[in-house]
């Protein structure tokens, strides 16, 4: 939102966010600030895959051409299972800019994001343009960025695919869809996995799902968006990035018809 203006944060509002148990915090911060109450609805949880088929997979993927990571959650995992710093320099692709920056952290070097932080703008990276012949690995987990995968393999490369975590779904509890249809004032959905929205929303009951369909969603891309416009969502509001402090700002701003900002 632009920084100069001014939100109510008397008036209570929630942030409704479907992020990995347990990964609620960065979202949660950014959207207090904003005087919104996060309330966490994860889908899932993260599983670390820590056999040695996947060790052997991820030392492979180590000396491949390309070795692209999908998610901050991937780069984690696989810093669990090899040194980072080993890599080579210059072969590193994250998807976005936290990716990028757990690599970072965990030593690898000359990491390569777009500033589109989504599958299409990793594609369109001039590493990831000439790929025939090439070797390029896939650090992900099972399911989604299937468009990644599919356009590797289309320009020519060989796919290692990587699977370093699993996700173990989550079932809603009655407390929980209850606290949900008792919330009082502005509420917004953030999505920044399709999936997740898919394991949800069958799990609510009929009049609440009706309520969130016609409650302010704010996506992380156009293309989440209209995933969201397919599933019966008319109020949709694209953020400038999946970063924490893009999906808040557009969240406030979709809530008080204010302009988001960029970061």
């Amino acid at each position: 939102m632009n920084r100069h203006a001014y939100v109510p944060t008397d008036m209570p509002w929630h942030l409704i966010s479907l992020r990995p148990q347990g990964q609620h915090d960065t979202l949660r911060s950014a959207a207090t600030r904003l005087g919104a109450r996060t309330v966490a609805l994860s889908p899932w949880r993260l599983v670390l895959r820590a056999d040695e088929t996947t060790r052997a997979q991820l030392a492979e993927a180590a000396g491949c051409d390309r070795l692209v990571f999908t998610s901050p959650s991937a780069a984690q995992a696989a810093a669990r299972l090899l040194p980072l710093s080993q890599l080579l320099p210059g072969n590193v692709v994250a998807v976005g800019e936290g990716t990028a920056r757990v690599l970072r952290q965990h030593g690898a070097c000359q990491v390569q994001a777009p500033s589109r932080m989504d599958s299409e703008g990793l594609l369109a990276l001039p590493a990831m343009q000439q790929l025939q012949g090439l070797r390029v690995a896939l650090v992900t987990a099972p399911g989604g960025r299937g468009m990644i995968a599919g356009q590797v393999v289309e320009r020519g490369a060989q796919l290692l695919r990587v699977d370093v975590y699993d996700r173990v779904p989550l079932a809603l509890g009655a407390a929980t869809v209850s606290r949900l249809q008792a919330l009082q004032g502005p509420a917004v959905l953030v999505v920044s996995s399709g999936e997740a929205l898919h394991s949800v929303l069958p799990q609510l009951p009929a009049e609440l799902l009706a309520r969130w369909q016609q409650a302010p969603i704010v996506t992380a891309s156009a293309r989440l968006a209209d995933l969201a416009g397919s599933l019966g969502f008319a109020n949709r509001h694209i953020a400038a990035g999946p970063m924490p402090a893009q999906l808040a700002s557009a969240a406030a701003a979709a809530v008080f018809a204010l302009p988001a900002s960029a970061g």
